[in-house]
């Protein structure tokens, strides 16, 4: 649970609302340390193939902000060409977490 400005937000309920968006493939969200909010939403988004290049983080964090309540928005979006994963294909957002430390 990610705790931003005193709500708590779910990770994978901010997941499911960005997988809505067509043109994303995977996604992961995690909590990132901030001075002020506590924890800020971070998405680390991998795009379907026909769309890669095609959009910019700015349009993806743009689309989440018009589509996602405004305390579970992701407040910074990353976008990578494949999100690191186990042998067996499970996220592994401990990486994640690491890439931005």
């Amino acid at each position: 649970m990610i705790k931003y400005k005193g709500h708590s937000v779910f990770p994978r309920e901010v997941e499911e609302l960005i997988y809505m968006n067509e043109k994303v493939d995977e996604v992961a969200v995690v909590g990132v340390p901030d001075p002020v909010a506590g924890e800020n939403i971070k998405a680390y988004i991998s795009l379907k193939t026909d769309f890669k290049g095609n959009i910019s983080e700015q349009e993806l964090l743009k689309w989440c902000k018009e589509n996602i309540s405004p305390y579970k928005y992701p407040r910074i979006v990353e976008i990578l060409p494949e999100l690191p994963k186990t042998v067996i294909g499970k996220i592994l957002k401990r990486e994640l977490r690491e890439i931005y430390n």
